[in-house]
């Protein structure tokens, strides 16, 4: 009977410690899937809270969009939900009330020049921030890059002012080199740290061979750098589309780019169809997203990046 007594309490004491790691790995298991809880609670609301901000944001801008372009092609909307007849008629309207043949032209040329000489201008420049070092560096840095800090506005007067004592303001060139000055700054501010991702001594392996600067420009640097080039143009390309200000300041009637041609149009005296500048507009946007679509043929978003991983490995 002692003997059945001691087994019990033994097979009871053995049994004993098997229980208690159990119970304990379940107790973890539900604590940490409490606290997961707990954790994942918030995170959920603010991701939830990102996205619907996010969707809010894009619905209103795909209602305006849809409101414009449903008007460009309405004979008649007041009043109702959907307007009572469409038609192509005040795009034909637009296109010559306002001479857009003539607009777009300037457009661009204004465009490729700026993109252009920013692009000759900037990446030399921006070789030099890159390579040498010099007192005032930083400087010479924060001068190139204010033209970016300040509002247009703010420098785009007293620089019409002078052009119109030149003589400038009015033409092509001026309103050429207006928009050339924010541009330039935004190619400087996109090569300087590309070129300085771009190994040194891959000059000094040129010169070793013989390549004197021309063919070490063209067959080293020059395929290194068009990526950062590429992305520098595109972006070049979009704000100055875009830039109503300095454009603004500086054009005369036969020097309008297409911004400030939809501008005269909304706030020009006489009485004009909404329909036809709804029109305008839809021709500006269809025009601005076509050419930024053909530029990200030739440069992807992410080439820059990749590149510069390259050349780091």
């Amino acid at each position: 009977m002692a003997t059945d007594n001691r087994a019990a309490s033994g097979w009871q004491g053995a049994g004993a410690p098997e229980t208690v790691p159990n119970g304990g790995a379940e107790r973890g298991k539900n604590a940490g899937k409490n606290m997961k809880q707990r954790t994942s609670v918030p995170d959920r609301l603010w991701k939830a809270l990102v996205w619907a901000t996010m969707g809010f944001f894009l619905l209103n801008v795909l209602l305006l969009i849809a409101t414009v372009a449903v008007n460009s092609i309405a004979t008649r909307w007041f009043g109702t939900l959907l307007p009572q007849g469409f038609t192509l008629h005040w795009y034909g309207q637009a296109w010559s009330d306002f001479q857009l043949t003539s607009v777009l032209w300037v457009t661009v040329q204004v465009v490729g020049a700026v993109v252009i000489l920013s692009i000759v201008l900037g990446v030399p420049a921006a070789y030099a921030l890159a390579r040498v070092q010099f007192p005032g560096k930083r400087l010479a840095m924060l001068v190139f890059l204010l033209p970016l800090m300040v509002p247009p506005v703010t420098y785009g007067i007293p620089m019409a002012t002078v052009m119109y004592k030149v003589h400038l303001a009015g033409t092509l060139t001026g309103v050429i080199l207006a928009n050339l000055v924010p541009a330039l700054p935004f190619v400087i501010l996109v090569m300087t740290p590309f070129i300085e991702q771009i190994d040194p001594n891959l000059e000094s392996a040129a010169r070793i061979f013989g390549a004197n600067t021309a063919r070490y420009f063209r067959y080293v640097l020059l395929p290194l750098l068009v990526p950062g080039m590429l992305a520098a143009g595109l972006l070049v390309l979009v704000r100055t589309i875009g830039m109503f200000e300095l454009t603004f300041f500086t054009a005369g009637p036969t020097t309008q780019t297409l911004v400030v041609a939809l501008y005269y149009a909304v706030f020009s005296t006489g009485v004009r169809a909404p329909q036809s500048i709804d029109a305008m507009a839809m021709i500006y946007m269809a025009i601005t997203l076509v050419w930024v679509l053909i530029a990200l043929q030739f440069v992807s978003p992410t080439q820059l990046v990749s590149r510069v991983k390259e050349q780091k490995q």
